[in-house]
C-alpha cells in the first residue's frame, strides 16, 4: 500500500516529511490503543499522533517496540508527534516532560513536539490540578510563551525532537511566537471540520509555511465534549450527497476535505475497518463545488460555526485561546 507516500514538507531544525493522513490517539482507551496503532502501522499508516495527557503513551510505546523490533516498519519511516502538557510550561519542566514521553513511547526522539495548549496549570504530577471547589489551579508564575518555546528549541538543538510546533493557539498567539522564535513553528494542530473550517488560521499557516494539522475532522461524533445541540456531521445531508456522488463514506469525504485543502489530518479510531477506510482517501478528489459546499456548511450553525473541544472551563485563564467564542 502506497497511500502513506503522500506527505507534506515541514521545516524546523532541518526538513521532515509529515504523512498527510495519520492516526489520532486522543480518547483511544488503554487496552485498545496499542492494537489500533499496530493495525495502522501494519496497513500503511506512517504517522501516529500522541500526547502525554491522553495517558496511553506507555501502551503505544509497547506497540512501537514490537513493530520496530519485528521489522514491520523502520522507526525512521514513521512520523511520531507528541505534545507538552499544561503543567510543564516552565523552562525547567519542559525537558522533564519530553523525557517522560520519550521513555513511555520507547523512543530516542520525536519527529514533532507541540505545545498542547496556550494555558498553564500548576506544575506537578497531577495533570488536572483543581482546588476544593473543583476550579482549575493555574500556574501562578504564568511562564511566557517565549520561556516555554526557548526550552523547546533546546530540545531541537539536543536532537530529542526534530520539529516543534503549536496546538490550539489563536492567530494573535501564533503571531507572538513568530516574533521571537529562533526555530519557527513547523506545525499548527487545531480542531477543523466543515462545522469549524478555521479558514483564517489556515491562511495564516500558508503565509508562514506552517503545516496545518486538523484534529477531530469528523466533528468528534463520539466525544464526551460534544454538546447536545451539536449536529452529527456524518448525518449531514450535504455531506451525504457528496459521499453518494463519489461513492465514498461520509467519513472519507470529511477526511478528503482536509487533504484537498492541503492539510494534514489525524482521524482517530480503534476499529480496524474504520482505520483502513480513513486512510483510503487518495483515489478521488473533491471538486470546486464540493469544497464550496463544505467550506460554507458552518453557516447552518452560526457565524462562527461549532467548536467541540472548546474547554470553556479554562475560560478564566489569561491565555485561553477562544475568548471571542465565550
Amino acid at each position: 500500500k502506497q497511500w502513506y507516500q503522500r506527505r507534506v514538507a515541514i521545516t524546523a531544525g532541518g526538513v521532515s516529511q509529515m504523512p498527510v493522513v495519520g492516526l489520532g490517539t486522543w480518547q483511544s482507551k488503554k487496552g485498545e490503543v496499542g492494537a489500533a496503532v499496530e493495525h495502522a502501522l501494519r496497513n500503511g499508516y506512517r504517522h501516529i499522533d500522541c500526547a502525554m495527557v491522553y495517558q496511553n503513551e506507555e501502551e503505544i510505546g509497547e506497540t512501537f517496540k514490537k513493530v520496530f523490533s519485528e521489522g514491520v516498519v523502520k522507526r525512521e519511516d514513521v512520523f511520531i508527534t507528541s505534545k507538552l502538557w499544561n503543567t510543564y510550561k516552565r523552562a525547567e519542566d519542559v525537558p522533564k516532560a519530553c523525557a517522560k514521553t520519550l521513555k513511555d513511547l520507547q523512543l530516542d526522539y520525536l519527529d514533532l513536539y507541540l505545545i498542547h495548549w496556550p494555558v498553564m496549570f500548576k506544575p506537578g504530577e497531577n495533570l488536572f490540578p483543581t482546588d476544593a471547589d473543583g476550579k482549575f489551579i493555574y500556574d501562578e508564575q504564568n511562564p511566557s510563551f517565549k520561556e516555554t518555546w526557548n526550552a523547546l528549541e533546546k530540545l531541537v538543538d539536543e536532537g530529542k525532537v526534530k520539529n516543534i510546533g503549536l496546538s490550539n493557539f489563536n492567530k494573535d498567539q501564533i503571531a507572538e511566537v513568530l516574533e521571537f522564535a529562533r526555530v519557527k513553528p513547523a506545525s499548527l494542530q487545531v480542531e477543523s471540520h466543515p462545522q469549524l473550517p478555521n479558514l483564517e488560521l489556515l491562511d495564516i499557516c500558508k503565509k508562514n509555511d506552517i503545516a496545518f494539522v486538523a484534529y477531530s475532522p469528523l466533528g468528534n461524533p463520539g466525544s464526551v465534549f460534544r454538546r447536545p445541540e451539536q449536529k452529527n456531521l456524518l448525518e449531514d445531508d450535504d455531506v451525504k450527497k457528496i459521499a453518494a456522488k463519489h461513492k465514498k463514506s461520509a467519513g472519507q469525504i470529511l477526511i478528503r476535505y482536509q487533504v484537498d485543502k492541503g492539510n494534514v489530518v489525524i482521524p482517530k479510531s480503534v476499529t480496524p475497518s474504520r482505520i483502513d477506510e480513513n486512510l483510503d482517501v487518495f483515489g478521488f478528489s473533491l471538486d470546486e463545488t464540493d469544497m464550496g459546499v463544505l467550506n460554507n456548511l458552518y453557516k447552518k450553525i452560526g457565524p462562527k460555526g461549532f467548536r467541540t473541544c472548546a474547554v470553556a472551563h479554562w475560560g478564566t485563564h489569561p491565555n485561553y485561546p477562544f475568548k471571542d467564542e465565550l
